[in-house]
Formats: C-alpha cells, sequence, structure tokens
C-alpha cells in the first residue's frame, strides 16, 4: 500500500527513525541504492524554490534515481486539466511525486488520486519535509530531542503548524511566540497536542519571556509568498519579534538559532545572530539533502 506525506502527523510512528536513517547516509553521501535505481521523482512547483527543489533532485540522482521538475506552465494543469486527471496520468510514468503547492486541498486531492506515494513539499498549512532536517539538525548537535525546548518567533504560519506537530511526535516543547491576531489556529494547536502526552505545545505573545532557556530558537520570514500586499501591516505587527543578540542572551548559553530560509537581515533575524556562532541555517539546509533521501528511501520500499 502506497504512503503519503502530506503532514507531520503521516510520520509520527517513524519521525525520528527516517532522522536516524538520514544520519547514515549523510556518512556515506554518495551511496546508491537498488530501492531507487531507475526511479524517477516527479517535482511539482507552483513555487519558486531554492532550498526544495535542489536538494530533491540532488537526492533522488545521488540515490540513483532520476527527477523531473514541471512547473504549471509546464503541464496541462496549468492550463486546466484537472488535479485527479494529473495525479493519474503521472502515476503511469513516475514513482513518486513531490509537490510545492499554494493550496493544502490540491496536495490532497493529488494525493487521493495518485497511485504513487505524494510528498508535501509545502503548502499553505505545513511544510512537513523541513522538520525532518531541522530536527536531525538538532539532534547532530544536541545528541537529543526529547525534552528540548523549542522557541519560535513569528509569524503562525505553516512552519509554525509543522514545529508543534513535530515536537510533539518527537518528545521536544515547542512554544510559539506571535503578536496578538497572528497565532496559529486553534485546530493545529489542538492536532499537535493531540499527538503526544509528553511534549508541551504552548502558545505566547511574549518573546522575551517565551525564549526564556531555550535550546532552539527558531524563527521564519514575516511575509510569505502570496502575502506581499500585507508587507507594511506585517513588519509593523512584529516589530517586536526580530531575534536579535539581547533575545538571545535570554535563551540558554547553548542555544541553537534555525531558520528555514531565504532570511531577511534586518528583518526577522539580525545579521548578527544569523551570521553568528549560534546559527546553523546552513547546516540546516544542507540536512534537507540527507532527510529527503531517507524520505523517498522509506516511500519507495511500499
Amino acid at each position: 500500500m502506497k504512503r503519503d506525506i502530506i503532514s507531520v502527523a503521516d510520520m509520527k510512528e517513524d519521525f525520528t527513525d527516517i532522522i536516524e536513517l538520514a544520519l547514515k547516509l549523510k556518512r556515506g553521501r554518495y551511496d546508491s541504492y537498488e530501492d531507487a535505481k531507475n526511479r524517477v521523482l516527479a517535482l511539482i512547483f507552483e513555487k519558486p524554490s531554492t532550498r526544495t527543489r535542489v536538494s530533491f533532485e540532488v537526492a533522488m540522482r545521488q540515490l540513483g534515481g532520476h527527477s523531473i521538475y514541471l512547473n504549471p506552465n509546464d503541464l496541462q494543469m496549468g492550463r486546466g486539466e484537472t488535479i485527479s486527471d494529473t495525479a493519474k496520468v503521472l502515476s503511469r510514468f513516475v514513482d513518486v511525486i513531490a509537490y510545492r503547492a499554494f493550496e493544502n486541498a490540491n496536495v490532497r486531492e493529488l494525493a487521493l488520486n495518485a497511485s504513487v506515494p505524494v510528498i508535501n513539499a509545502l503548502d499553505n498549512v505545513e511544510h512537513p519535509v523541513q522538520m525532518l532536517a531541522d530536527f536531525m539538525t538538532v539532534l547532530e548537535r544536541k545528541g537529543r530531542l526529547k525534552g528540548l525546548k523549542l522557541v519560535y518567533i513569528g509569524d503562525g504560519n505553516n512552519v509554525a503548524n509543522s514545529l508543534m506537530m513535530a515536537g510533539a511526535v518527537s518528545g521536544v516543547n515547542v512554544t510559539i511566540a506571535t503578536p496578538k491576531g497572528y497565532e496559529p489556529k486553534d485546530e493545529f494547536v489542538s492536532k499537535a497536542r493531540s499527538l503526544s502526552t509528553s511534549a508541551k505545545i504552548e502558545i505566547s505573545n511574549d518573546p522575551s519571556v517565551a525564549v526564556t532557556e531555550a535550546d532552539v530558537v527558531y524563527t521564519d520570514v514575516w511575509i510569505s509568498m502570496g502575502e506581499e500586499k500585507e508587507k507594511e501591516k506585517k513588519e509593523k505587527a512584529f516589530s517586536g519579534f526580530q531575534i536579535t543578540p539581547a533575545l538571545m542572551r535570554k535563551a540558554s548559553p547553548t542555544a541553537m538559532f534555525l531558520h528555514c530560509l531565504p532570511a531577511h537581515r534586518g528583518l526577522e533575524v539580525s545579521a548578527e545572530v544569523i551570521d553568528g556562532g549560534q546559527s546553523f541555517v546552513f547546516d540546516e539546509a544542507e540536512n534537507r539533502l540527507h532527510t529527503e533521501k531517507a524520505l523517498l528511501l522509506k516511500l519507495l520500499k511500499f
């Protein structure tokens, strides 16, 4: 039976196992695998990408398979063909599909109609593949996940939603600190809390209080793709939520700084932090490659 990864919740039973496999694959970076030989990954991208596209293409190539990059202009889907028909056709040609979409409903529709595994490569609700890289980076540096405190400061967006769920399935306590009115929706907070009885999932409007004794401090852009019209409004609302050296000093002395990138220095994070010694954002970016290789191998064995 094929398996889809649309949400972090779809990895609740083996999230850390996938990370452990990724650590092994990182040590043997150029090893190929029979499970991937001659297999083909289709990448459907409605949004532009650097890390997601390159990491998936390199991952599939290094494993021994191939990838095809498709944007809406390359597909009849961009001219009105239904998502369900596209899913059924592509399933006759390729072995796995990664879909970066504007709408979560479209990812779910593609997965429902595809007979091959579908990976959510980011949508407006979640970013599950990013979570594997994030938590792998933490595990590499901290040696453990369970019991750590991760504080996300910024918009209650798709990354915040996925961080809560990833914390829940790995035992990491997660606090989301946003300006009032920008909190994650209650349904995602409730969903995360339902995934774990050990990890604490908390919401705050005070970054200074939230970050106290944090082991990991995380942020994301304030204005996501498609929100450009809200730029002035959001920058004003988030003015007190920048990750600065002063804010980092309130965290644990050994705290890590993470950002899924791209970053805007001087907005959500100061240059001193993202380019400083506590920042592991480029390790985090590299780990997209290794975790996606692990995820692809898992799915290609279905």
